[in-house]
């Protein structure tokens, strides 16, 4: 009876397992079935009759799909929310084509191991979108450039196995998590081209990776680069134009490091002996750094270049001055503040060092660090200044003893460390020295080491037991429970039943498809491309139009944004004529440009007013940021022209005019007037844009100008915000009141007049009014409208208490229908709640996206082309084709073949952090 009990049930067991494989195969035809409808150019074979698994680019083992390989296909379309069903996939491959919409989720697929969905259009990560994928060896997505902005995913933590992980140029932004102890089989991490902030992790101390690529990000990392030194498996560092600041660290152990990018930082002190006499080394870049001490001299086979901004003593190889050397070693004791890289330059400290005082024979007799916020330690070499008389440390954050060395100086009258962190014993100074200690509150102790050693450690006791006194857990042990295990067996059993229950029922429910295959998928790499930003040709042009017509050097900016002769832009603009004027605002008259090869430009020229050096600083520190400023709804800046007092700007040109125009002025320009999908659309473009500003709000004051006219609309009638700025120095804390903002009332939050102060909720309160006027086709204020109607808010909210008044006060050339209705409801809604008169009832910018999003879902233009081989849609916007040029960015093609051998052989509702506010004390 026994054995007939276990007969019966083995075979239930196998017939549930039956039920199971023929359910989750239903399930890999209903997915193959919406993949080929939401597929565009599809592979012919897909549409023949044959089965799935015979499909071009599928594979198949046991009529469940493993791998889908279609890349450089020219696909478009978008791909399936239920993509994650295919559970049986270790390969996804879909690089090179123009798929849009959702990054699909791929969340759970535990077999997955290869992900390649490079160069397309993706527009959106879903959350949870990495969750769950335990097999995954390689994440490769970079050069999605049309994605909103989206944090690094903590989820992928759970890819302990995960190799290569490759996101560059996919608008990534925040800070990099300390997370990368969770990725032991870690290689390649190249996450260029993003906007990441903040230091470098310390989890990537003693990590295993090879090839790490963080250049180019928009703001730049920052913080020191020390980390670096134990990293002991790098093959390729690529840190270049970013904020690192501090010395370049000792990479002795790091043997096999042959390419190390660190060019345009901030680097400091003295480049190591370490990295000169490296026998891996072959390529360095230290330019615009600021570097001191002697000019590195580096092996006759290493590609090393160290020009630019760097601050040697000499401008060829040899030794620094003796003091010179001194006080690097005293900067080396305090971590070679930037502060002091910038002005200590040169082989005589006495010629203009700041905080340095010497006498008639060039002797320094007094260095005053007074209230510099300095940290680190007094460093003994202060003893070899002879003639020092005065030091002053007063004021800072310096920690450690003051070294006996000190003793030594004979000629030292004045010595002030108060107020910092110092401990231990004074050394007895003579009674010729003015020896001030106070506001050191460990002065004259010894600071315990915190737990000695030889004890034992803080969380055991020394016979194995906890601090409650209960037995430890020995080391490699288990502490699960035979009831825990059971209880787990019961848990899967029923979670088996109620998925196969779900799956009896939904296959009743569906069709079964027709499906093929091909052989040999090509699983795609990112591999290092040459420095295309060397080439004197340039995209389309640009740039050799610009070098050939200027009379002087070019800045060259990230991005391709430069600094431009005026000669250039008279004669693209044909001497600034009257035939070429776009608009007229505050600031002045912006004139189209067509440069020689029929790029067209629009060129801001600003009333010129006398300005002084520091004006020009700023105004050069404010396009410094600004051209980093990159996203798809905002108008990019391309470049700049300073001549005499008169300042100009360079911008991308959006050729079908401003929102204005379209809203209020279509009969004059001749135009129908927009849809109600285009209104909806451009309102979406508007919100991401916004939203992408306020998410750079912790490095910068991001300035807004929320009008129609300064929505610029291209060719297919997407929109760009134009008119945005770097508010920084304002001398009153009002400059944003009195000129950025002026003549925008009506677009105002009712605080803004009270505080004066620029906020993300002043922002959202703006949008609301383009909303009620892109509803109502009615200006912000109409002098020509009975006074209770001239205010379009106050009129709008009266409306909006009603439902009913929505159809009656919306612009009548839009006709709707009943479906449009609808979303013109939700419109309305969001627009008064954006325009609450509190600014903590208003809602974010990302909670606008979300509700736009939805309602344009099914309304995207089609994505044009790209051109055969090179990589650039010639009919994407200058900024966009520039990003994608200038991601080729990187080193000689000599290393490109180096750094792909190495690396195939290797290969087994809204984002947080963004600010509610700005102080517009933090000026312009």
């Amino acid at each position: 009876m026994g054995q007939l009990k276990t007969l019966q049930a083995l075979c239930l067991i196998l017939s549930l397992l039956l039920l199971t494989t023929t359910t989750t195969t239903a399930d890999d035809s209903d997915v193959m079935s919406k993949l080929a409808e939401s597929l565009k150019n599809a592979p012919k074979d897909w549409s023949t009759g044959k089965t799935y698994c015979y499909w071009e680019g599928i594979k198949c083992v046991e009529n469940r799909v493993t791998s889908i390989n279609l890349a450089s296909k020219s696909l478009s379309g978008s791909l399936p929310s239920n993509l994650n069903s295919l559970t049986q996939l270790t390969t996804l491959s879909l690089q090179s084509n123009s798929l849009s919409g959702l990054f699909p989720s791929l969340a759970n697929l535990s077999f997955l191991q290869e992900i390649y969905l490079d160069t397309n259009n993706f527009t959106s990560i879903p959350s949870g979108c990495f969750q769950g994928l335990s097999s995954l060896q390689v994440l490769s997505m970079s050069q999605n450039i049309n994605l909103d902005p989206w944090v690094f995913p903590i989820e992928l933590t759970q890819a302990s196995s995960l190799v290569t992980l490759a996101a560059g140029n996919a608008n990534l932004y925040g800070s990099l998590p300390d997370i990368f102890d969770s990725f032991p089989n870690l290689q390649n991490l190249r996450l260029s081209y993003n906007n990441f902030s903040g230091f470098l992790p310390k989890s990537f101390s003693g990590s295993g990776i090879q090839n790490l690529w963080l250049n180019n990000q928009q703001f730049g990392l920052s913080g020191t680069i020390e980390v670096l030194s134990n990293m002991t498996q790098l093959n390729q560092v690529w840190l270049h134009k970013n904020q690192f600041t501090g010395p370049i660290p000792d990479i002795s152990k790091c043997k096999t490091l042959f390419d190390l990018q660190l060019r345009d930082n901030l680097l400091t002190g003295i480049v190591p002996a370490t990295l000169m006499s490296s026998t891996a080394i072959q390529n360095v870049s230290l330019d615009n750094n600021k570097l001191q001490g002697p000019q590195p001299v580096f092996g006759s086979n290493v590609r090393a270049t160290f020009e630019g901004t760097n601050s040697f003593c000499l401008t060829k190889p040899g030794p620094c001055d003796p003091q010179v050397n001194t006080l690097l070693e005293v900067a080396g004791a305090l971590g070679y503040p930037i502060l002091l890289a910038g002005s200590w330059e040169g082989n005589n400290a006495c010629d203009r060092w700041s905080f340095i005082v010497c006498d008639t024979q060039g002797k320094v007799i007094t260095v005053n660090f007074e209230n510099k916020h300095f940290t680190g330690i007094i460093s003994p070499a202060f003893a070899n200044l002879t003639s020092l008389k005065n030091l002053v440390l007063k004021n800072n954050n310096l920690t450690g003893s003051m070294p006996a060395s000190l003793l030594t100086l004979q000629q030292l009258q004045l010595l002030d460390v108060s107020n910092n962190n110092l401990f231990g014993e004074i050394p007895k100074f003579p009674d010729t020295v003015k020896l001030i200690t106070t506001g050191n509150v460990l002065i004259g102790t010894t600071p315990s080491s915190g737990g000695g050693g030889g004890g034992t450690p803080s969380g055991s006791g020394s016979n194995g037991t906890t601090p409650n006194g209960t037995p430890a857990p020995a080391s490699g042990g288990s502490s699960v429970s035979p009831g825990m295990i059971a209880g787990i067996v019961i848990a899967v059993v029923i979670f088996f039943v109620v998925v196969l229950f779900v799956s009896i029922k939904c296959y009743a429910s569906k069709k079964h498809g027709k499906f093929g295959r091909v052989d040999n998928p090509m699983n795609g790499i990112e591999i290092a491309k040459s420095d295309v930003m060397s080439s004197a040709n340039g995209y389309n042009g640009v740039q050799s139009d610009l070098h050939s017509q200027s009379s002087g050097d070019l800045h060259v900016f990230e991005g391709g944004n430069v600094a431009i002769s005026i000669h250039v832009l008279r004669d693209v603009t044909n001497n600034f004529s009257e035939d070429n004027i776009l608009g007229r605002g505050g600031f002045g008259v912006v004139y189209k440009g067509e440069l020689h090869d029929g790029t067209k430009i629009a060129v801001k020229r600003m009333e010129s007013v006398a300005v002084g050096t520091k004006g020009l600083n700023e105004f050069q520190a404010e396009i410094a940021v600004l051209t980093k400023v990159r996203h798809r709804h905002l108008v990019a800046l391309l470049g700049y022209c300073i001549n005499g007092n008169e300042r100009l700007l360079v911008y991308e040109y959006m050729p079908q005019g401003t929102l204005t125009q379209h809203l209020f002025d279509w009969r004059e320009i001749g135009v129908p007037p927009l849809t109600w999908k285009q209104r909806v659309t451009i309102a979406l473009d508007v919100a991401r844009g916004v939203e992408y500003l306020h998410s750079l709000a912790q490095q910068s004051f991001i300035h807004r100008d929320l009008k129609p006219s300064n929505i610029l609309l291209g060719d297919d009638m997407r929109a760009k915000v134009a008119d945005f700025g770097l508010v920084k120095n304002a001398p009153d804390g009002k400059y944003s009141v009195e000129t950025r903002l002026a003549g925008t009332f009506g677009y105002l939050a009712p605080e803004y007049a009270a505080t004066g102060r620029v906020t993300t909720k002043v922002d959202v309160y703006a949008f609301g009014v383009v909303l009620m006027e892109l509803m109502s086709g009615r200006k912000a204020l109409d002098d020509t409208m009975p006074d209770e109607r001239s205010h379009l808010v106050s009129w709008f909210r009266r409306v909006l208490v009603n439902k009913e008044n929505i159809p009656k006060a919306i612009d009548q050339t839009l006709d709707p229908d009943e479906e449009t209705m609808g979303s013109i409801y939700k419109v309305a809604e969001l627009a008064g709640h954006c325009t609450a008169r509190e600014p903590y009832q208003r809602p974010d910018m990302g909670h606008a996206v979300n509700i736009l999003g939805p309602l344009v879902e099914h309304w995207k233009p089609t994505t044009n082309e790209e051109e055969e081989n090179s990589g650039i849609d010639l009919h994407m916007s200058l900024p966009q084709a520039l990003q994608r040029w200038q991601a080729n960015e990187g080193t000689s093609r000599m290393f490109d073949d180096l750094s792909y051998s190495q690396t195939q052989s290797s290969i087994p509702s809204k984002p947080s952090g963004f600010a509610d506010s700005f102080d517009s004390m933090d000026c312009r």
